[in-house]
């Protein structure tokens, strides 16, 4: 099948037929050349207005316990396995958490995110997020989510009952990839707490980092899981190498190879919010006003856990000039 045959066989799937597309479409897709980039790009904004329309979700995350992990995810800079920059600190007070989030209101976000660096939640750390969350909600009025690692039933639970409107818990990569990445837990264990969200009630946000040493055919696998999964948002990010890390001599994922794989996640998943997230500034640089006309629809402003975004001022900067309205999209899909 000739290139336009096939993105005119997905347009025809995913506006005509408002069908979505399986594995062989999606795998068609990937096999495009490098030529037909700006078709397929084309293609995902098309997809990303009429499944989602054109707001775009702006969020703000903190990281409100940093460091010390004892998990050892080869990319990241919070374990405690490695020898980073990045050093153990407790849990930030309650009013350093406030002031966050109040900054974070200030730009027009309706989403706010605490973090910890932890495999899971103790009973403490518990008890601090769940005294947040209403004090959050009641100063500031943005929707609280949370990202604490692997859940059991009853965390799950407790949070969802506490007001917890999306948890984070990021499958990162494909499962046939996963232990060249991680060893000291499965990516089974990943998955079930991402079945247990949704479970317990609340919304799903899974993410991916991209750039880690996996194949075309792996990307694939890791969308069709997300495909199984139905998360309600899929943040993408790119690997930023970090010193001290074993990932840290990796290259950066090259621009238009960003692009493509941002148009196909919002082709494989078209109704999901796909949020740019940590990695878009080294990797895209100037293109990244490109990934927002290529599918994406929501997006972290100001820094990120261990790494510096560029200033929100920027990105609003950007949405203006793209005449894209920002707001909540909990009640648009």
């Amino acid at each position: 099948m000739s290139d336009v045959l096939v993105i005119e066989a997905a347009r025809e799937a995913l506006l005509g037929e408002h069908r979505r597309l399986d594995a062989t479409d999606l795998a068609d897709l990937a096999a495009l050349p490098a030529s037909a980039l700006g078709r397929l790009v084309e293609l995902a904004h098309e997809v990303r207005l009429e499944w989602c329309g054109e707001t775009v979700e702006v969020e703000g995350i903190i990281s409100a316990k940093t460091g010390g992990c004892s998990e050892d995810c080869g990319f990241c800079s919070q374990s405690a396995h490695f020898d980073t920059p990045v050093q153990a600190t407790p849990f930030l007070d309650t009013d350093e958490v406030l002031h966050a989030a109040a900054e974070t209101a200030k730009l027009g976000a309706t989403e706010f995110c605490i973090v910890l660096a932890v495999r899971s939640p103790d009973e403490r750390s518990m008890q601090r997020i769940l005294e947040l969350v209403p004090l959050v909600q009641d100063k500031t009025g943005l929707s609280v989510n949370v990202s604490a690692g692997i859940l059991t039933d009853d965390q799950a639970r407790r949070f969802a009952e506490g007001g917890v409107h999306r948890y984070n818990h990021n499958i990162e990569t494909a499962r046939s990839f996963f232990p060249q990445v991680v060893t000291s837990h499965t990516w089974d264990e990943r998955w079930d707490t991402c079945r247990r969200v949704t479970s317990a009630g609340m919304d799903l946000c899974c993410g991916v980092l991209l750039g880690m040493g996996e194949t075309d055919d792996q990307r694939l696998e890791m969308l069709g899981q997300l495909q199984e999964l139905s998360p309600r948002e899929v943040p993408i990010n790119f690997l930023n190498p970090r010193p001290g890390t074993p990932m840290a001599v990796r290259s950066l994922t090259p621009a238009k190879e960003a692009l493509k794989w941002i148009a196909l996640f919002r082709l494989g998943l078209p109704d999901v919010i796909l949020r740019y997230a940590g990695g878009r500034e080294v990797t895209l640089g100037e293109l990244q006003s490109a990934g927002m006309t290529a599918g994406i629809n929501a997006l972290i402003v100001g820094n990120y856990l261990t790494t510096l975004g560029r200033s929100p001022q920027e990105d609003l900067a950007m949405l203006g000039e793209l005449q894209m309205p920002i707001g909540s999209l909990t009640k648009v899909l």
